[in-house]
């Protein structure tokens, strides 16, 4: 069996914001585990189950539009290659 892999996004947050677009991500079915990536640039990293992309993608598409977020690209996931 193949083990599960997550898809990789940042994006940047605005900083008054994190709480908003965290708790907001969580109440969707978590759709996805962020964290901080670089707390003074405010950029977060989330890794999301493949099954859950569409739901976190609508979610940053409205969080966008909200002006909440900004530039998410989708990167290769950085932990995946590390060795245990």
């Amino acid at each position: 069996m193949e083990p599960m892999k997550s898809l990789y996004y940042q994006a940047f947050v605005e900083p008054t914001r994190c709480w908003y677009v965290t708790a907001i991500l969580r109440s969707s079915e978590h759709a996805c585990f962020d964290r901080t990536l670089d707390p003074e640039k405010s950029i977060l990293e989330f890794f999301v189950p493949e099954d859950m992309q569409a739901i976190f993608l609508d979610v940053m598409a409205h969080m966008s539009e909200q002006g909440h977020v900004k530039n998410l690209q989708q990167l290769p996931n950085r932990l995946e290659n590390i060795k245990q």
